[in-house]
Order: C-alpha cells, then structure tokens, then sequence
C-alpha cells in the first residue's frame, strides 16, 4: 500500500459548512479539533443538556439537502465562524452568542415540512459525530471513484462529509482496516467500524440539490450501503497534507 493523506476537512458546526486544512494536531481520543463542535437541534429534538446526542436530533443534508452546499471558515481566536451558500449572503457570528442571527440566515433553504432549527448547543464532551465515540472518518478517493464508475461521473468527495482523505489505495482497501492499527503522519488510529451513509450523500455539494443516487448505486453494486471507515485516535500527533498511510 503506498496510500497519501489529500484532504483533511473540519465541519465546524454540524452540517452546516465545511472547511479544507492544510495540517491538524490530533489528540488520543480527542475527535479532530474543531470539528462538529456545533450543532443545530430542531423542534422536536430530545437532548440532554450539550452531551452527544443521535443525528436524528439536529438539522442535517439527509433531511435538508441544502445544507450540503455551506462553506464554512472559522477564525479559532475569535470562535467567529463565517458562512457562505450559493443562494444566501454570506454571514459571520459567533455561534455561542449570535443563533438568532445564524437561524434567520439559514431558514430560507430549510425545508417547510420538517422541524425547524432551534438554536446552536456547544458540545460539551466529544464533537457531535455520527457515533457515540470520538471518531474521525477516512475515505478513499479510489472507492470513491469506483461510485463515479457507475454513476457515469465521479462524485465530489464532499458529499461524504469526511475528516480524511486517502489517495493510491485498491478500490474498498479500506473496509480491510476494521479491527486494525493506522498511522498517518505522526498519529495513530483504531480503525472502528465501517461508515453507514444517508440520504446526505444525494445532494450536490456546489448547488445543495439532491441528483445522484449514491445509496442505490452502493446497495445495487455492492450489497450495502457503506463508505469509508471510522477510526479513533490512540497516538496524538500532528497530520498533514501528503502523509504516508500506513497499516501497523
């Protein structure tokens, strides 16, 4: 395997914007740093105080697709993050003090026949993550490619939503990593489980429409509907852009 580390994307706030890195310190059992610390329950969610709840709970692209077409760049001095959508102006405000400003921004692409947005919580353990532990996804480009194969075009990685990106692996190479020792750059990983995906996927990540059938074309060809793998960080160190993948 002579895997590289692409892309490391954060998503400050949960489903609402993603932001490329150069290069990250991880912490050992640590999610990456600044991601998902944010997120955006809705009406009718049912939380426990800022704990780490189900995705079920919070405003999301499976749910409101256009949500997939947020950027996100945040300033970590000022905790100010600033948001941009194709069919929005762009917004800064600090999600800790300014909900009001950011759910009267975002309220014209949610959908009217689902539970509207009702505020932003602060994490207050773990990044609200798609699991119940700390994880960071890993994803292949070659997998990903190999979905582009049968969709006649190949997807943009970012309706994954992913953490890590990984380059010059065999097409599903990855799934072999469950129950194995990664290292990228100076930080090691436990790779936990694959990555179930939802309806998020469908939607394009330049416009927010849903026009691709991602989950059909996963169940149709390969009997699931999985991509890429959760790992969680058991050696602190830095990554960057290029580092070796490695199986320990």
């Amino acid at each position: 395997m002579t895997g590289r580390l692409t892309h490391i994307w954060r998503h400050p706030i949960k489903a609402h914007g993603v932001e490329a890195l150069k290069a990250v310190a991880l912490t050992a059992g640590k999610t990456l740093p600044w991601d998902r610390v944010w997120a955006v329950p809705h009406e009718a969610a049912k939380l426990d105080g800022n704990n780490w709840a189900p995705c079920p709970n919070f405003s999301r692209g499976a749910k409101a697709p256009s949500l997939m077409a947020i950027r996100a760049t945040l300033d970590e001095a000022t905790q100010t993050i600033t948001l941009t959508h194709p069919d929005l102006p762009e917004i800064s405000f600090n999600p800790d003090t300014d909900s009001a400003e950011f759910l009267t921004w975002v309220q014209p692409i949610m959908p009217k026949d689902r539970a509207a947005s009702a505020g932003i919580i602060r994490a207050s353990s773990q990044g609200m993550t798609d699991t119940d532990f700390p994880s960071i996804s890993i994803n292949s480009h070659t997998t990903n490619n190999a979905i582009g194969e049968k969709l006649d075009y190949e997807p943009s990685p970012l309706r994954w939503r992913g953490n890590l990106w990984v380059d010059g692996l065999e097409p599903w190479e990855e799934f072999d990593w469950v129950g194995k020792r990664l290292r990228i750059g100076a930080a090691e990983f436990d790779i936990k489980e694959r990555i179930t995906r939802c309806m998020a996927t469908t939607a394009n990540p330049k416009t927010g429409q849903r026009d691709a059938d991602t989950l059909g074309v996963l169940q149709d060809n390969w009997g699931h509907q999985q991509f890429g793998v959760y790992g969680v960080v058991v050696r602190s160190g830095e990554i960057a852009l290029g580092d070796r993948i490695e199986v320990l």
